[in-house]
C-alpha cells in the first residue's frame, strides 16, 4: 500500500467525518437554542430537565443521519450508556469521535517498520485506537455507578427519617434531591419532576432504573411497589434495605482483601511480557525483527496477543467475585 494512498486516505477521512461533526452540532445548537428561548420564562431547573429531555429523545426524530443509525442497535446502546455515565454527549458525537480516534490507529499501523505490507494489523490498530472512546464513556459510567451506590444507602435513611417526621413519600423524595450531594441528588431531583409533572409511580420509578442500573434501585422501586399496593410500613422497609446494603458493602471489602493477591498476580501475568518485549526493543532492536518480518512470525505474535487477552480475561473472572 503506497505511503501516498495511505495519506490522502487518512486525511480525506478526517475532513468528511469534521465535517459531519460540526454539522451535526450546528443543527442540534441552533434547535436546542430555539427551544431553550422559548422556555426563558420558566425556572432554571425546567430548562434543565427539558434541555436533557432532548437529548434522550434524539434516537426518535426520523430523518437524517440520525435516523439512519437509528437502525444501528448499538446506537441506541451507547445512548444509554451516556446517560448513565452523566455525560452531555450525544450517540452522534460518540460514533464520530469513535472515527476520529481510528485515524491515528490506522496511521500507526502503517508506519510501523514490520507492518507496511500488513494492512490487516493497520485495521486492528484503527479499531483498537476507535475503541478509545467507547471505553472512557464506560469508564466514566463505571465511576458513576460506584459513586451512586455509595450514596443509595444514605438516600433510603434519608427517606425513611422524612417518612417517619410525617412527610408525604413524594415530599421526601423532593428533599433527598435538595440535600443530596450530585450525582444522586440529581438523579433523586428528575425522579421527583418526573412525577411532579404528572407521571405515574411506576413509570417514574421505571426511568429511575433505566438511568441507575443498580441492583439496589430495583430493590428500592419494588419495595417502593409493592407496598403501594400492598400497604405496609415503607420507613421501616428502606432502613431495613439501607443496612442490607451496608452489610453487603463491608462483605465487598472482605471479599476485595482476600482477592489482592490474584488482582496483583493479573497484573503482572498482563504486563510481564509486554514490558519484556520493550526492553528487547530498546536494548536489542534487531532481535524481534526477524519473528516480525516472518510471516509465521506474525502468526506467533498475533496467537501471543489474543492469548494474553484471553489468559487476563479468565483470569478477572476467577477473581471478580460478585456480592
Amino acid at each position: 500500500m503506497p505511503a501516498a494512498l495511505i495519506v490522502s486516505f487518512i486525511v480525506l477521512f478526517a475532513l468528511v467525518l469534521l465535517a459531519v461533526s460540526v454539522a451535526l452540532k450546528f443543527f442540534d445548537a441552533r434547535r436546542k437554542k430555539q427551544v431553550t428561548g422559548m422556555l426563558q420564562t420558566a425556572s432554571g431547573e425546567t430548562v434543565v430537565t427539558v434541555t436533557n429531555l432532548l437529548k434522550e429523545i434524539e434516537l426518535e426524530k426520523p430523518g437524517g443521519i440520525k435516523g439512519l443509525l437509528k437502525t444501528f442497535q448499538f446506537t441506541r446502546h451507547a445512548q444509554e450508556q451516556i446517560q448513565q455515565a452523566g455525560m452531555s454527549w450525544s450517540s452522534t458525537r460518540l460514533l464520530a469521535a469513535m472515527g476520529l480516534a481510528m485515524i491515528p490507529g490506522l496511521g500507526l499501523g502503517a508506519l510501523l517498520p514490520f507492518l507496511m505490507n500488513g494492512p490487516t494489523t493497520a485495521l486492528v490498530c484503527a479499531f483498537t485506537f476507535g475503541a478509545l472512546p467507547y471505553l472512557y464513556v464506560r469508564h466514566k459510567r463505571k465511576k458513576r455507578l460506584e459513586t451512586l451506590e455509595e450514596q443509595f444507602p444514605e438516600a433510603l435513611d434519608f427517606l425513611a427519617r422524612s417518612m417517619r417526621a410525617g412527610h408525604a413519600f413524594s415530599i421526601s423524595l423532593e428533599m433527598v434531591g435538595e440535600e443530596l450531594p450530585d450525582p444522586l441528588g440529581q438523579e433523586f431531583r428528575a425522579l421527583f419532576n418526573e412525577q411532579n409533572l404528572g407521571a405515574p409511580l411506576d413509570v417514574a420509578l421505571r426511568n429511575f432504573t433505566d438511568r441507575v442500573p443498580l441492583l439496589d434501585v430495583r430493590f428500592f422501586t419494588s419495595s417502593v411497589l409493592l407496598q403501594k399496593q400492598t400497604g405496609g410500613n415503607l420507613s421501616e422497609i428502606l432502613s431495613r434495605l439501607a443496612y442490607v446494603i451496608r452489610e453487603r458493602f463491608r462483605l465487598k471489602g472482605q471479599v476485595k482483601a482476600a482477592s489482592a493477591h490474584g488482582r496483583l498476580t493479573a497484573t503482572i501475568l498482563t504486563l510481564l511480557p509486554v514490558a519484556t518485549m520493550l526492553g528487547l526493543l530498546v536494548v536489542a532492536p534487531g532481535y524481534l525483527q526477524g519473528m516480525a518480518e516472518d510471516s509465521d512470525g506474525k502468526y506467533m505474535i498475533g496467537g501471543a496477543i489474543v492469548a494474553q487477552i484471553l489468559g487476563n480475561f479468565f483470569i478477572k473472572k476467577i477473581i471478580n467475585i460478585k456480592v
